[in-house]
């Protein structure tokens, strides 16, 4: 994929959708879903265009939410059988720039407190959604819990914003005006978790050092 076409995944979603089509939202999802170096991809504005591209009729809405589902499933089952295979080493790596050994901290942390949740909380939350099912692998949940919380996360996901993007396509007229923002909105709401525990860890982090 040439860098410019890169780009226009990250900052211009329906432009990106209409060049590669469905194989190239297909990919995005698999890939951000379990691969640890997506988790920089726009998976929920991505999603949410497709199904905005799809209410205009350039996309079957039918083979878009399957083929979603199916890729966000295989990519958490993908990210689950490489942490089994990594194991704990994968704390100890080294950072680079498609690796960041903070971000699988913050999905084990997201793991110990939410528990087997965490593989369905984690689809609605960049980045803690690529390491989720990585951590998953690493701990002791076995397969068979992991996929049933997978197929239930994956779909409520998929379908979630695939629809949203679809029924607001079709229920507003000149919607169209409006993507911009809205993907903006959603790209900020997406973040928002991410932004609220970083303040509450160093606010917490301040109160210890005044303790002492």
């Amino acid at each position: 994929m040439p860098l410019q076409d890169f780009f226009d995944f990250l900052l211009d979603p329906q432009k990106a959708i209409m060049a590669f089509g469905l194989i190239g939202v297909i990919l995005i999802v698999f890939a951000e879903s379990g691969l640890f170096f997506g988790f920089f991809l726009p998976g929920d504005t991505l999603l949410f265009t497709a199904g905005f591209v799809a209410s205009q009729g350039i996309f079957s809405l039918t083979p878009l939410l399957i083929c979603v589902f199916v890729a966000a499933v295989l990519g958490d089952s993908v990210g689950y059988w490489f942490g089994k295979k990594t194991g704990p080493a994968l704390f100890t790596r080294e950072d680079s720039f498609f690796f960041k050994k903070k971000y699988v901290e913050q999905a084990q942390l997201f793991y110990e407190k939410h528990g087997k949740k965490t593989i369905i909380l984690a689809r609605f939350l960049p980045v803690i959604r690529t390491f989720a099912p990585i951590v998953a692998g690493i701990g002791s949940m076995k397969y068979r819990t992991f996929i049933t919380y997978n197929i239930v996360g994956g779909f409520m996901w998929s379908f979630l914003l695939i629809l949203l993007g679809y029924f607001l396509g079709k229920s507003i007229p000149g919607i169209d005006r409006y993507l911009l923002p809205i993907v903006l909105l959603i790209s900020l709401i997406s973040i928002m978790p991410g932004i609220i525990h970083f303040f509450k860890n160093k606010k917490r982090k301040e109160e210890v050092e005044g303790e002492i």
